[in-house]
């Protein structure tokens, strides 16, 4: 199995697809549905070397999120998914709806894995 992921999207039926698709690609993958969540599973799983979260997200977005992540974990490889929010910070944007080709493609380009 390849590095393990946390998925980070409000919407429990995104998550279960888009695990559906990294675990296709090789990938272990560990899931959240809220920043706040996101930040503690981080602090409790020292193998989690990539981080893919929505953007559009209550309380925390995945702005906050991501500077929040990589304040702690300066390596933390981020990727964000958005149907319609602004690429911000100068991280990877994958734009839903996408294929799991386009996510294999992103994955390669951003984080060298999957």
């Amino acid at each position: 199995m390849g590095r393990t992921v946390l998925l980070v999207d409000d919407d429990p039926d995104v998550l279960v697809v888009l695990s559906s698709m990294l675990e296709d690609l090789g990938c272990k993958v560990v899931c959240a549905q809220s920043g706040g969540e996101a930040l503690d599973t981080l602090r409790d799983d020292e193998s989690i070397s990539i981080l893919i979260t929505d953007i559009n997200m209550p309380g925390m977005d995945g702005h906050e999120l991501a500077e929040r992540a990589r304040r702690d974990r300066p390596a933390l490889k981020v990727l964000q998914v958005s149907g319609r929010e602004p690429r911000r910070g100068g991280l990877p944007l994958l734009r839903k709806p996408f294929t799991e080709d386009d996510l294999a493609r992103a994955m390669q380009q951003t984080t060298g894995v999957c």
